[in-house]
């Protein structure tokens, strides 16, 4: 698929220099399909709106998620979508998974993942709830994802308990909030500083994480990134729907994924003759 509405130079610009992007109202003329998705998922795997997997006391989250259906899968294919990807991380982007959860409650100040790869690294937020700053928008620090800059190193250090390093509640911490309506799409760098605070426990949000495509001396580090997700106990990084109904202009965005995975089943087995199952918390 071509791109055919690629991001501004001054959204590509403003994206470099904090670290974020957010796109009011894209997805509007799709949001209330995705949310029967959603819960839909929850309630085929022993959760959902009353479900026990999630009691609301911590977060819930399932992985693969999107991948679980036909429809969640078609936003890869969503030009929106793909053109947000492909603007960032190339026309060849990957497209390596994503997760659905529950969250509750507070979520603290943390990167998923700072400087862990070596290719630029996204994820794409779909929240299903309207969220203020005072119930669980995500917040972002701006700048906070630059790998090596002064002030982003001096995050990664403080940041995690900013009442004994900084003196303050981790709520009081310099910040953008990103209040949503359900249709809103928020694309971050995965070495952002981000939280939320004051959220119920039932707030519902979906991701699906892209980077651009490793050249050969990187594969290595691609191997060793998926193999990670192990800790969920999951054999493949793609779900059965993402691959069944993928055209081929979706497998370009798959398939270097699909080329580098085939060891996180034997991964996942060792784990988990080793350890019990996560909580995905």
């Amino acid at each position: 698929m071509k791109t055919t509405n690629p991001l501004s130079a001054e959204q590509m610009s403003f994206f470099d220099t904090f670290g974020f992007l957010s796109f009011p109202n894209l997805l509007s003329d799709r949001v209330d399909r995705i949310i029967e998705e959603f819960e839909a998922i929850w309630a085929a795997n022993g959760g959902g709106h009353n479900g026990k997997l999630h009691d609301g006391e911590k977060r819930s989250s399932i992985l693969p998620f999107p991948d679980r259906s036909e429809y969640l899968s078609s936003l890869l294919d969503d030009p929106r979508i793909h053109d947000i990807a492909s603007s960032i991380c190339g026309e060849d982007f990957n497209y390596y998974g994503g997760d659905g959860n529950f969250y509750s409650g507070d979520t603290n100040w943390h990167s998923d993942g700072y400087a862990t790869r070596p290719v630029i690294s996204i994820k794409i937020a779909f929240y299903l709830d309207k969220l203020t700053s005072t119930t669980g928008a995500l917040r972002v620090i701006p700048g906070s994802h630059k790998i090596g800059d002064k002030f982003g190193l001096s995050l990664e250090e403080y940041v995690k308990d900013t009442e004994t390093t900084l003196g303050m509640d981790p709520s009081e911490v310099p910040s953008q909030v990103l209040e949503i309506t359900p249709g809103d799409i928020v694309v971050f760098n995965h070495s952002i500083k981000h939280a939320s605070f004051g959220g119920s426990s039932r707030r519902r949000m979906f991701t699906m994480n892209f980077s651009e495509r490793y050249p050969d001396d990187k594969i290595d580090d691609l191997r060793e990134q998926l193999g990670s997700e192990s800790r969920f106990w999951i054999d493949r990084i793609h779900g059965e729907e993402m691959i069944r109904t993928a055209s081929p202009e979706r497998w370009v965005h798959l398939e270097q994924v699909r080329a580098n995975d085939t060891h996180l089943a034997e991964l996942t087995m060792k784990k988990k003759k080793t350890m019990e199952e996560p909580s995905r918390g």
